[in-house]
């Protein structure tokens, strides 16, 4: 970290050598205002430092306030204390001092300044409780903070207090070393943390507000009411110079060294004067010079040789270091400038108004204040539109004619109206554009300028107006197109005119303007330079030209400068371009762009001073332009773009981070992954400052240029980003590139705690799943088993059943045989019944044959008797038991449902209906019932009666059936 920071101390030393200021004493620097309004803070600054990023800090009434270029940032101290004093270490830390405090800012994790009191490591009897600190150094490892009754020296954690018997008034650090002056005791140098006396201090006899270094071992000290005076290690001896005067009327209040050969003062009462190593006041600048205020509280100087001034009202940026000195018409006195030139010690401003005229000093002439008197020159009234110094004598285009100008006077030498341009012709004679054509002038005998002729046959109104190297005229009109004109021998009247527009080959047939450069005729427009080819008689692109200049291509007007430089103005933007190298083309826009926008456009005017110096028409005034080493390449390296704030913009904005080191990662939390991200240059000059970004992990390509600094991100996933960016000055010099890391948590589902859940309950989940799997799998096993036992069973069951219904089959067919076997019983017991009842009855009918051995009948007795045992044979009941429990063997319950469907049916019926069920022929019923045919007959009849059969039904089946 060391060796880091001591080299970025020598290139800031080479740096400030290689920057070393020029200032010079005509015009004033370039001031820019920052008003309140802007900073929104207190009025007064006290005290400005920078740190090592290039962040300005200023001590204001409402706290710390700082400012990188784009962003300005108030931090308030303990109880809204006024910051009286400021100081950076250059290593992360800013100091600070109020009322009764003092200690350090110093960036917290997340970037934001947090401020860290030291009162406490002060002994409470020294403690600063009623008195402001006013001064502080950071010295090595010591800083030093100073009040009006103590010096405390913080180093090593500790704070050593130095009093005095008197008070102190402010403490100055010049190189190495530190004075103070006690009030009514002189002035002491701070030396091994003792004070020692310089003698003769006692001439000062005045407040020291100022003590700076001069030449060798010397030193220039301010004072509040008698001026400067000069140290030089033993004495101390009065200054006189042109600023001493000024000095005391306007009282002194502090001072700053501009490294070359400057000392900058700041006053009470006047702004702040710049005095050179000899005493002359070679720069003020106060209010009406563009400061706003004129009580300048606190100076510094910057690495890049800002100057910059805490006001009583405001802070000012004053860049001495610029090669550019302006002069405005606070007043409006004489308008808008359209031209101006410096001859014979007088500059010239033609403007809307007229001509007019003031001094010129020369830079040899020293005085207090360099000031102008413009008058206007009696007869010059209305609009100018050029001056143009030809062979010694000025000459003003102007809207009621063309007039030579003669000191403070001029002589019209044309009435014709609308002088424009006026060009040499040759070495007699010039050509003037006007608005109804071209005039020709020559010089007389004396050697001035008058009217010769107007060209006849050409009344266009010619703007610009170019003579090429084979004598032809090239014509911009005012308007539309461009004219190729041919004059006769005698330049009175056009031989041959041709117009050009669109056709001819050029991008467009409006503001085409037409230039010489380095003896080639050029033609101007907003897509670039064209060329004419003769061969062809149309316009080609100037390409070699165009890539060249880059965005300068698209320049409306081009002027001569010295050798073989050209500016180039780009529609209010300005640049120097020098051709003097074959085949190569460098150009400065950069130490301009403070230009950009204050020409009069289309009427812009550059004119030569001396071969350093130009003088720039601007719309209410004039500037002067040193061109010293204008086109070399860029003097020091554009510092990085910073990181200056991330924003949640999620719901409403809440700042995330302040940042200045882009080392240290941000972590967001995922509910706030809408962000935005805004950067700045910390480069301070007038300049056009555009940035490209670039988000690693979001983008796939860098973005546009664009001016906008700041950028917005929406629904950004988890994760890490690196925002990348970078800064381009008047697109030209590009910084390096700034990286920023930060990184998005995951969501509360998504982040490690999460994550691990999520493997445990993966874990589980696969055990679960692994133990419901192997459940599953026993309990699909047990369903198979038991499927397997059921089939078994049911296979089991089926063979039982299918051997029951075999056996019931066997049993059946058991039964059907037993029935059968009962049938056929049933059948031979009543054919058995009927045989035996046949056979009584034929015994009984040869009974009655029978015969007595004397051949006579048998007596009835006899008969009767033995008839008697046959019929008691016949009608014999256990034949029919017999025959009933063999019927009912056979056909089970055949007479109990009989009788239940049909109980009047007696027993000689329920007979009848066994015969009948056995399909016996009537005959045989007829024997088994003992009666004759006849008789079965009726008992049929009188059977169906009381079964209350159909007639058509068939009494054998209805019983069969049943």
């Amino acid at each position: 970290m060391m060796r880091k920071h001591l080299l970025f101390a020598f290139f800031v030393l080479i740096n400030i050598c290689v920057n070393a200021a020029d200032i010079k004493s005509i015009g004033v620097p370039y001031v820019q205002n920052y008003t309140k309004a802007q900073y929104q803070s207190g009025n007064q600054n006290w005290s400005v430092t920078r740190d090592e990023h290039g962040i300005m800090y200023f001590g204001n009434d409402e706290g710390l306030l700082s400012f990188d270029g784009k962003y300005w940032q108030l931090n308030r101290m303990p109880n809204g204390l006024i910051v009286r004093s400021v100081a950076a270490d250059g290593h992360g830390k800013i100091y600070s001092g109020g009322f009764g405090e003092f200690g350090y800012w110093e960036n917290n994790k997340k970037g934001f300044l947090k401020y860290t009191s030291l009162i406490h490591l002060v002994p409470k009897k020294y403690q600063p409780v009623t008195e402001e600190t006013w001064k502080i150094y950071v010295d090595k490892d010591q800083v030093i903070f100073q009040s009006f009754g103590s010096i405390y020296i913080y180093a090593h954690g500790k704070v050593s207090v130095i009093k005095a018997p008197k008070p102190f008034l402010f403490l100055f650090k010049t190189g190495n070393r530190y004075f103070v002056e006690q009030v009514d005791a002189g002035l002491f140098e701070l030396k091994n943390n003792k004070l020692t006396l310089i003698p003769g201090s006692d001439i000062l006899n005045s407040s020291v507000l100022s003590i700076l270094p001069f030449q060798k071992g010397k030193y220039v000290i301010g004072t509040s009411k008698n001026g400067l005076f000069i140290y030089d290690g033993t004495k101390i001896t009065p200054w006189q110079n042109q600023a001493n005067n000024f000095l005391k009327a306007y009282q002194l209040n502090n001072g700053a060294v501009i490294p070359g050969k400057y000392l900058a003062y700041g006053t009470i009462l006047n702004g702040v004067i710049i005095i050179d190593t000899a005493g002359n006041v070679v720069q003020h600048i106060n209010k009406s010079s563009g400061l706003q205020n004129n009580t300048v509280l606190s100076l510094y100087v910057d690495t890049d040789q800002n100057l910059w001034a805490g006001l009583d009202n405001g802070i000012d940026r004053i860049e001495v270091n610029s090669p550019l000195y302006f002069y405005f018409d606070k007043t409006g006195r004489f308008g808008t400038v359209y031209s101006s030139i410096i001859f014979n010690n007088k500059i010239y401003l033609g403007t809307n108004q007229g001509l007019y005229y003031s001094d010129w000093v020369n830079s040899d002439t020293k005085r207090l204040l360099q000031s102008f008197n413009f008058q206007l020159i009696p007869g010059s009234q209305g609009q100018v539109w050029d001056l143009s110094l030809q062979d010694g004598k000025l000459l003003c285009g102007h809207n009621d004619g063309t007039f030579q100008v003669n000191g403070a006077s001029i002589t019209k030498i044309t009435p014709l109206n609308g002088g424009w341009t006026i060009k040499k012709f040759n070495q007699s004679q010039l050509i003037q554009g006007t608005y109804n054509g071209l005039i020709i002038y020559h010089k007389d005998a004396a050697g001035n300028w008058l009217f010769e002729h107007k060209v006849a046959g050409f009344a266009q109104p010619s703007r610009y107006v170019e003579q090429d190297s084979k004598g032809q005229i090239w014509v911009s009109h005012a308007y539309k197109g461009i004219y190729k004109v041919t004059l006769s021998a005698d330049n009175k009247r056009v031989a041959s005119q041709k117009y050009y527009d669109k056709r001819s080959g050029l991008p467009d047939s409006y503001n085409v303007g037409v230039f010489n450069m380095d003896n080639r005729i050029v033609f101007s427009s907003d897509s670039g330079f064209y060329v004419y080819d003769d061969i062809t008689d149309r316009f080609y692109p100037y390409q070699q030209l165009n890539k060249k200049l880059h965005t300068f291509a698209s320049s409306n007007k081009v002027i001569k400068a010295i050798g073989k430089k050209y500016w180039f103005i780009n529609h209010g933007r300005v640049a120097l371009a020098d051709l003097s190298v074959p085949g190569k083309l460098t150009i400065d826009s950069n130490r301009f762009s403070m230009l950009n926008g204050q020409m009069v456009q289309n009427y812009e005017n550059i004119n030569l001073i001396n071969n350093l110096t130009y003088l720039i028409s601007v719309d209410d005034g004039f500037v002067i332009v040193n061109d010293r080493d204008a086109t070399k390449e860029p003097r020091f390296k554009l510092p990085a773009v910073l990181i200056r704030r991330v924003e949640n913009i999620t719901n409403k904005v809440a700042s995330l981070s302040n940042i200045n080191d882009t080392d240290v990662p941000l972590t967001i939390p995922y509910n706030q992954n809408n962000i935005r991200i805004a950067y700045s240059l910390p480069y301070y000059k007038q300049a056009k400052i555009n940035y490209q970004y670039y988000l690693d992990g979001y983008s796939h390509q860098w973005s546009d240029w664009s001016p906008l600094s700041q950028k917005e991100f929406t629904n950004l996933n988890y994760g890490t980003y690196h925002f990348k960016v970078r800064a381009k000055i008047n697109d030209e010099s590009v910084s390096g590139i700034t990286t920023f890391t930060f990184e998005i948590l995951p969501p509360w589902y998504a982040n490690k705690m999460a994550i691990a859940v999520y493997v445990l309950l993966g874990i589980l989940l696969y055990y679960l799943i692994r133990h419901y799997y192997r459940l599953k799998l026993k309990r699909h096993q047990r369903e198979i088993q038991e499927k397997l036992q059921h089939e078994k069973e049911e296979f089991l069951r089926q063979e039982a059943l299918a051997n029951e219904q075999h056996i019931v089959t066997i049993k059946n067919e058991q039964l059907q045989a037993d029935l059968a076997s009962k049938s056929r019983e049933l059948a031979n017991s009543a054919m058995n019944i009927v045989y035996k009842n046949e056979l009584l009855q034929k015994i009984s009918d040869e009974i009655n044959n029978f015969k007595d051995s004397t051949g006579k009948k048998l007596p009835e007795d006899q008969l009767k008797k033995i008839h008697k045992v046959i019929d008691e044979g016949m009608s014999d009941e256990r034949d029919w038991n017999v025959f009933e429990n063999s019927f009912n063997e056979a056909h089970e319950n055949f007479f109990k449902k009989l009788k239940h469907d049909h109980p009047d049916l007696v027993p000689n019926d329920l007979k009848l209906c066994a015969y009948l069920r056995m399909n016996m022929s009537s005959k045989e019923m007829a024997s088994l019932l003992n009666i004759s045919l006849r008789g079965v007959e009726i008992r049929r009849y009188r059977l169906r009666k009381k079964l209350n059969l159909e007639h058509d039904k068939n009494l054998v089946e209805f019983l069969i059936e049943l």
